[in-house]
């Protein structure tokens, strides 16, 4: 029965374990919201467009409907993209653009993947 309570308190006295390589303690920590896949792909998107439809997001990224309108709503939710919807004709038309609170986070996110990209490298 020693041995355990010198193994537990051995245990608590180990010296926590080290961060990664290259990246500081106090680093931001990575935007989970925008490193989903789709999310990254629609910011993307918008980043280099001023507006795209549903239509034409759900075909450049080849997803379903569903899948789409869920990730899209996610990064309205934040407010890192704004939906303007109309009609054309008879036919809905749902529009979105990168809002500026959108762009800061896309480029923060961008900055902290070219730095651990750094790290790696010169690593």
């Amino acid at each position: 029965m020693a041995a355990k309570s010198g193994a537990a308190r051995h245990d608590r006295e180990r010296k926590p374990e080290p961060g990664p390589v290259g990246v500081a303690a106090d680093a931001p920590k990575l935007d989970r919201l925008i490193h989903e896949r789709l999310r990254l792909g629609i910011l993307s998107a918008l980043s280099v467009n001023e507006s795209l439809t549903f239509n034409e997001l759900k075909k450049l990224l080849d997803t379903s409907d569903g899948n789409l309108s869920v990730h899209a709503r996610k990064l309205e939710e934040a407010g890192y993209i704004a939906c303007a919807k109309s009609f054309e004709g008879r036919m809905p038309r749902t529009d979105y653009r990168l809002t500026a609170a959108g762009k800061r986070a896309f480029e923060r996110y961008l900055d902290h993947m070219e730095a651990l990209i750094r790290a790696m490298r010169e690593g």
